[in-house]
């Protein structure tokens, strides 16, 4: 039991303290006028209408009654969907985008595509099919509403919106294909190509677990990060978090099934995808953009806007796969220009 004196003490030492806090929050932030509600300063501001706000998120419903999570970010004119790559991975890579197109005016959408991450995942193999994936981004197109609107496609998005161009195009004002080639044969043939340049110890090692199909082996997977994906992938060192949660992320069935079990070995059901002899059918104003150290052949990328009428291709001179990130400013530089000169 505290006697009275200490009990005294103690309050007397808090009173003080409170005391001082507030004296030196008076001392550092004065208020001409003292406190008030009614001061500008401390007016509360809260968004129009009487809807439930939810950061910009909505479940979109697609075929089949499924769901797929879409989000909003930032306000403007200039209106982007962006298509995550994989097969089977999320938004989350994109994550970068936050903070080059909102500055710019630039309004954009989040979309994972179905079976990943936030949206309905039926894990329904008849449902993976190419055809099915591009009608769902029109389905996404009509939920959110967006006419004359860009489509930003990366890798396995690339794919998709090529085939949404040539199926959708007087929706479209603009094209972006991000690291993606206009055939699965040929990325095959570059990755293959990247693969015999490795030194003859690392083939071995690829060799004996490919051979037997042990690819989840944990020397497999670190030689695959040390010689393949820190170079062709991304090239910094750590990996931005959002490609690490991409990654994770993942939907390995999908990939698995649309591609196969790595980047190496390419046995999915897309194996034999191929839009060369359909390309100069797209019209719509387009940006290629690749890289020079990509899994994606540069030059295939540059024969790609040159078949198209109405395109053009930046090559990075320093990036990979994933050069939004690892030579970040030369591609928000360049894309925002497109975007910005349509």
């Amino acid at each position: 039991m505290q006697n009275s004196k200490e009990t005294g003490y103690r309050t007397s030492r808090r009173s003080f303290i409170g005391l001082g806090g507030a004296a030196i929050a008076s001392a550092v932030c004065p208020r001409v006028g003292g406190w008030s509600s009614a001061d500008n300063s401390d007016k509360l501001i809260l968004p129009e209408g009487a809807e439930v706000k939810t950061g910009g998120s909505r479940m979109i419903e697609i075929d089949g009654g499924y769901h797929v999570w879409t989000k909003k970010v930032g306000d403007g004119a200039v209106k982007v969907l962006l298509l995550h790559g994989g097969p089977g991975a999320d938004h989350t890579g994109f994550e970068c985008f936050e903070d080059f197109l909102p500055p710019n005016g630039i309004e954009f959408y989040y979309y994972d595509q179905l079976d990943s991450t936030n949206s309905d995942r039926p894990g329904d193999p008849k449902l993976w099919t190419i055809e099915r994936f591009r009608d769902e981004v029109e389905a996404v197109r009509r939920g959110l509403g967006l006419e004359q609107f860009y489509l930003l496609g990366a890798s396995w998005g690339g794919l998709l919106a090529i085939e949404y161009a040539l199926a959708y195009p007087q929706h479209l004002k603009g094209l972006i294909i991000s690291n993606m080639t206009a055939s699965n044969r040929s990325y095959e043939k570059h990755i293959q190509e990247l693969r015999a340049a490795l030194p003859e110890d690392v083939i071995k090692v690829l060799d004996r677990y490919e051979q037997s199909g042990l690819y989840e082996a944990p020397e497999y997977q670190k030689v695959l990060f040390e010689q393949v994906y820190s170079k062709h992938l991304c090239r910094l060192s750590p990996w931005p978090e959002p490609i690490l949660r991409t990654i994770r992320n993942l939907n390995q069935k999908i990939y698995n099934y649309l591609q196969g079990p790595n980047e190496f070995i390419v046995t999915g059901t897309i194996k034999d995808w191929d839009r060369w002899a359909d390309l100069p059918r797209i019209g719509t104003r387009t940006l290629v953009m690749g890289a020079k150290f990509d899994e994606m052949p540069p030059e295939d990328l540059r024969k790609m806007a040159d078949l198209m009428p109405n395109a053009r291709a930046w090559i990075s001179g320093k990036g990979s796969h994933f050069a939004m990130y690892d030579d970040q400013r030369a591609y928000f530089t360049e894309l925002l220009t497109f975007l910005k000169s349509g």
